[in-house]
C-alpha cells in the first residue's frame, strides 16, 4: 500500500514512494506539465533505500532516469511539457564525487578510466541524460541556464566556481502547449524593440494551442516585452527544515505559467520538499507528487497544507 496526503479539495496529492512504481499507477495522459529536480548523480546520500544518485557509473544513473521520465512521457498529455533541473560533478580520486555530502558508498569507484572519465573530468551528467531521453523520443527543446548570483563557495584554484545549473525542456510531441506571452521580458533598453505586425506570431503560442497574447497599447506602438531568454539568473532559495539544497520559487514559476493553463495538473516525481506544489498551488494549478523519504513528504505536505506532518496518512 502507497501511503499519500491529499488536501481537502482533492486538487493536490503527495505519494510516498518509489517514482518509478507510483508513476506506473498514474493514467495515460492525465499530466499536462512536470517540473521536476531529480537526486543528482553522486552528490548526497539522503539515507532512504532505492533512492536514485548512488549507482557506480554514470551509466548507470542515466538508464535509471530514463526509465523514470519514459513513464512521465506517458502520464503527460500529448501537448505536455517537461522541465528538467541537473546539475553536474566531477570524477574524483578516493573522494567525494560532485562535492556534496560525502557518500562512502561512491568513494573511489571512478578512478581512472572508468565510463571514460579520467581524475578530475567533469562528468557531464545534465548532458548525457538529454541526449538518453532524445533518443527515448523526447524533444529536446531548449536548454536553459539557470545562472546563480549566490553560489556554493568552492575551495578550487585550478578552475573557475561552478555558479549554474542546467534546465531542460523536453515534449513529448512536436507541437505542445507554451505560453510564451505568460514568461516574456521586459524590453532593457536596447535599439532592436519590435513592433506589432498583423502577420508576427511573436507574442502568441506558435503551436495554437494557448491564448498567449502579449499586452501592448495599439498596432504600431513599441512592443514592451521581448520573449523570454535562456539563462534565468536566480538565487538559490534554502527551507529552513531542509538540510538539501531546494528548487527556488522563481525557478519553477516560470515553468508552470509556460507550461500550463489554470485547473491543469502539474507533476513533480522527486517531490522534495514541495516547492513545486506550492508554486503549482499559488498560480491555481493542480498538483500531483511522489517522494521517496517520509521526512521529506512531511515538508511537501506541512507546505502545502500549512499543518504539521504526522497526521492524516491515507494509503491506497
Amino acid at each position: 500500500m502507497t501511503p499519500y496526503w491529499t488536501s481537502p479539495d482533492g486538487r493536490h496529492v503527495i505519494y510516498c514512494g518509489d517514482a518509478l512504481a507510483v508513476l506506473a499507477t498514474l493514467p495515460d495522459c492525465s499530466v499536462q506539465c512536470c517540473v521536476t529536480s531529480p537526486p543528482y548523480w553522486g552528490l548526497r546520500d539522503y539515507g532512504v533505500a532505492g533512492q536514485l544518485g548512488l549507482e557506480s557509473t554514470p551509466a548507470e544513473y542515466v538508464e535509471k532516469m530514463v526509465a523514470v521520465f519514459r513513464e512521465v512521457r506517458r502520464v503527460l498529455r500529448d501537448d505536455g511539457t517537461l522541465w528538467l533541473n541537473l546539475g553536474d560533478s566531477y570524477n574524483s580520486i578516493g573522494g567525494t564525487v560532485g562535492g556534496g555530502k560525502n557518500v562512502e558508498a561512491r568513494k573511489g569507484t571512478l578512478r581512472g578510466w572508468q565510463d571514460g572519465l579520467k581524475p578530475k573530468d567533469l562528468v557531464g551528467i545534465p548532458w548525457r541524460v538529454a541526449f538518453a531521453l532524445q533518443a527515448d523520443g523526447w524533444y529536446l527543446r531548449s536548454d536553459i541556464i539557470w545562472a546563480k548570483p549566490n553560489p556554493m563557495p568552492e575551495s578550487v584554484t585550478d578552475r573557475p566556481t561552478k555558479s549554474h545549473e542546467y534546465l531542460f525542456l523536453l515534449t513529448k510531441s512536436q507541437r505542445y502547449y507554451y505560453d510564451a506571452a505568460a514568461i516574456a521580458e521586459a524590453l532593457t533598453g536596447n535599439k532592436h524593440e519590435r513592433t506589432l505586425n498583423p502577420n508576427d506570431s511573436y507574442g502568441k503560442n506558435p503551436n495554437g494551442l494557448g491564448n498567449g497574447e502579449l499586452s501592448v497599447t495599439a498596432f504600431g506602438a513599441p512592443n514592451p516585452y521581448r520573449n523570454r531568454r535562456s539563462v534565468w539568473t536566480v538565487n538559490t532559495q534554502p527551507y529552513p527544515e531542509a538540510h538539501f539544497a531546494t528548487f527556488p520559487e522563481k525557478l519553477v514559476e516560470p515553468c508552470i505559467l509556460a507550461g500550463t493553463k489554470p485547473g491543469d495538473l502539474v507533476l513533480d516525481p522527486f517531490a522534495g520538499s514541495g516547492t513545486v506544489g506550492v508554486v503549482a498551488r499559488k498560480h491555481g494549478r493542480r498538483f500531483v507528487g511522489v517522494e521517496l523519504n517520509p521526512v521529506y513528504m512531511g515538508m511537501a505536505w506541512s507546505r502545502l497544507a500549512g499543518t504539521q506532518p504526522g497526521f492524516g496518512w491515507e494509503t491506497v
